[in-house]
């Protein structure tokens, strides 16, 4: 390298970008330069790198340009075994070292804590004292113990709701957010999939770019996903964040993952949720103009799966599905969006906003039955437009919810508490021949396929209803209106406003 330059290249450090030989190696020690002299990276426009098979990560703490630079991911081992299938290629981290943080105890909604850290910083905390979200279904398990991430500030002061109470901590960590953006500029990367044979339970990929270094933007990266069979295994997400805050995918293109299947908890045939994106304890998560193509196609998996995150944005995105697997809180807004067959999905509390969007999933909003179709707090649904089931017969169950009172989820379940639509026009021409009118929502109590318990047994996990819907403008394309519910108890208990 001379010492001209004010950017490193991987050609510097014996890159050949011929997409044949096996770049990763040059790449790790290029990165490792930058990082160590503050300098940014900047790719050969018409190169194309292979990123190999070798379980090398290459560390990326300062700005990196790689314009219109191609990256070649061959995990179908035709050419050579992968080494380590669970290793990503590139990992952003901060080169701040972690603070020692010392918390006494949390409570829910908590504004100020008397630390005083020298930075500002991601938290995260968890209790082993209590386990939450116990799923439910084909994928059951015992849960996770109860966590919690934030922002804390200097002065104290907290951002990012605090979900739950903690009197003591197993787990503590408090890593530092960098004051300067670090910004991931273009790249075209391809990946060709795996082949792997697993018949029972899941063995994930990686192969990726994993995210842990708050304040990063990730703008115009490209990519595809080619050369899938009749067997593989799921991906974590080729963009992957978490454990850290203020976090932005900019018009990026990503690329949805044929649908497998494996054995499940419960032992039977389960499909396997395979991402491109991915979210965990991120704490501020926005998304802008990030896109896909055939957003309509069910051969293949909603693209994007997060969990316990707080305050997620979406603006102008075209994708196949948006979803809360554990939990969102505070705020989850879906603004000028286009989503899918898979739709909307949520779980958390606080106020989810849809607005000036177009949705075409079976519901409106699905509301995830496999962890109690819980919404603790209001919705608001603005000047959208709903094609159901992509345009497909299909009876529509504007709010999908399903709980019977019947399981343990870790936490109390409940419809959103108040509901409005302040314009919706819902396209559901394409109706069964008996159809009276859509419904507001589904029937919470609808066989489950958990178990044939009757209906008239105990439930000792009641599931709160909605309490009000407030309807300013609703119109549907048949011209029938609305019903409340087909569960008449649910339809009566219901106070339904309409507006002028």
């Amino acid at each position: 390298m001379t010492p001209h330059h004010t950017f490193v290249t991987y050609e510097d450090f014996g890159a050949t970008g011929d997409g044949v030989s096996d770049d990763l190696p040059a790449i790790c020690a290029a990165h490792e330069h930058a990082n160590s002299h503050g300098l940014p990276v900047k790719t050969r426009p018409d190169a194309i790198y292979h990123l190999g098979n070798r379980a090398l990560t290459a560390v990326i703490a300062t700005d990196t340009d790689w314009n219109t630079s191609r990256f070649t991911i061959d995990d179908s081992e035709v050419t050579g075994k992968v080494e380590d299938h669970r290793a990503s290629l590139f990992a952003v981290r901060s080169l701040l070292e972690p603070i020692e943080l010392s918390l006494d105890r949390l409570t829910r909604d908590q504004r100020q804590v008397d630390a005083r850290p020298a930075h500002d910083c991601h938290v995260l905390v968890e209790s082993d004292d209590k386990r939450l979200f116990i799923r439910r279904g084909l994928n059951q398990n015992n849960g996770v113990p109860q966590t919690d991430c934030f922002i804390l500030r200097r002065d104290g002061s907290i951002e990012g709701d605090i979900d739950w109470e903690y009197t003591n901590f197993s787990r503590l960590e408090a890593c530092p957010i960098d004051e300067q953006a670090l910004v991931l500029q273009g790249g075209i990367f391809t990946t060709f999939a795996n082949r792997m044979e697993q018949p029972m339970g899941y063995n994930y990929w990686a192969r990726n770019i994993d995210i842990t270094r708050s304040n990063t933007e990730v703008n115009g990266l490209t990519h595809y996903v080619v050369g899938e069979t009749a067997v593989g295994h799921p991906y974590r997400g080729f963009l992957n964040a978490h454990q850290c805050a203020n976090i932005t995918f900019r018009n990026c293109f990503a690329t949805p993952h044929k649908i497998y299947s494996t054995i499940g908890a419960a032992g039977k045939p389960v499909n396997m949720g395979s991402y491109d994106l991915h979210a965990n304890n991120v704490v501020n998560f926005h998304m802008q103009n990030c896109r896909m193509h055939h957003i309509c196609d069910r051969t293949h998996w909603g693209v994007i799966a997060t969990n316990f995150c707080k305050n997620i944005l979406l603006e102008d995105c075209t994708l196949s599905r948006m979803d809360t697997h554990m939990g969102v809180s505070g705020s989850y807004t879906i603004r000028r969006c286009d989503l899918g067959h898979m739709g909307l999905n949520a779980i958390g509390r606080g106020l989810l906003t849809v607005e000036d969007s177009t949705l075409h999933g079976n519901a409106l909003i699905s509301f995830r039955n496999d962890y109690g179709s819980t919404w603790e707090g209001d919705l608001v649904i603005r000047n959208c437009r709903w094609t159901p089931a992509c345009g497909e017969t299909h009876w529509p169950r504007l709010i999908q919810t399903r709980n019977d009172g019947r399981h343990d989820f870790g936490y109390a379940c409940s419809m959103p508490q108040e509901i409005t639509i302040d314009g919706l026009v819902v396209d559901d021409s394409n109706h069964p021949e008996d159809y009276t009118g859509l419904y507001l929502f589904s029937d919470p109590d609808e066989t489950q396929g958990y178990d044939d318990i009757p209906q008239t047994v105990e439930r000792p996990f009641p599931y709160a209803p909605c309490q009000r819907v407030r309807i300013r403008q609703l119109t549907t394309a048949s011209g029938k209106k609305p019903h409340v519910s087909p569960n008449p108890a649910l339809a009566q208990g219901i106070e339904v406003i309409e507006e002028n």
